[in-house]
């Protein structure tokens, strides 16, 4: 039987052209860890963050060869990473500045995965994994609603000019852009990226990233 993709299955979410376009999305389990500094840092905060994803996301997706099935569980293919991108100074949109980052790492779950099942997999990585901080990850359910998308091409560097197609379309097309406008369970909303190319693996100007902004509709008086 084939492994159920997520990619495939939903190519509103994870194929968008190359021009933007506007989107519902729908509500989704992650796995997140929030961190710090420039992703670029070898000694920094990401990479471990990073490894520690998808050491939980494959936990998970192998539990039935360790003798945990989860309720509902079927084989699939893990998601793509993640990311939520802002400045720590909100005052300024200078994203060249690495090491103001502050970012939201996360990996998409399968409905299934509940907390018992995170906890498992936590307990899991701790054990088979010990120099990583599980206590920075969390399973948390994302509602970011309403947005503007398209699929960018290239160095993450070059993102501006894919954003700057993103402001175009918000201005021409009745909509405001909503980064950082604080939700009412406390959370504000952000910059996001996902990553449909392994930069290990492929030249940068291949790399494929989804660049998603959240939006809300003019309000007219």
């Amino acid at each position: 039987m084939e492994k159920f993709d997520f990619k495939k299955q939903y190519k509103e979410l994870y194929a968008p052209k190359n021009e933007p376009s506007i989107i519902t999305v729908p509500p989704m389990t992650f796995i997140m860890i929030d961190g710090k500094g420039n992703p670029n840092d070898s000694e920094g905060e990401y990479h471990p963050a990073v490894e520690l994803l998808y050491s939980l996301s494959y936990t998970i997706k192998m539990s039935i060869r360790n003798g945990f099935t989860p309720d509902g569980y079927y084989d699939y293919v893990v998601p793509p990473l993640e990311g939520l991108w802002w400045l720590g100074d909100k005052n300024s949109m200078n994203f060249s500045q690495k090491d103001k980052y502050l970012w939201t790492s996360m990996i998409r779950q399968p409905e299934f995965v509940t907390k018992e099942v995170f906890d498992w997999a936590v307990s899991e990585v701790k054990k088979k994994k010990p120099q990583l901080d599980v206590s920075k990850a969390r399973l948390e359910a994302f509602t970011e609603g309403l947005c503007v998308q398209i699929m960018h091409h290239g160095p993450y560097d070059e993102e501006p000019k894919t954003i700057a197609k993103i402001d175009s379309y918000i201005e021409t097309h009745g909509l405001i852009s909503d980064v950082g406008t604080l939700l009412p369970n406390g959370n504000i909303r952000k910059h996001h990226e996902i990553y449909m190319s392994d930069p290990r693996k492929i030249k940068p100007d291949n790399m494929r990233t989804i660049l998603r902004h959240p939006v809300d509709y003019i309000k007219k008086e």
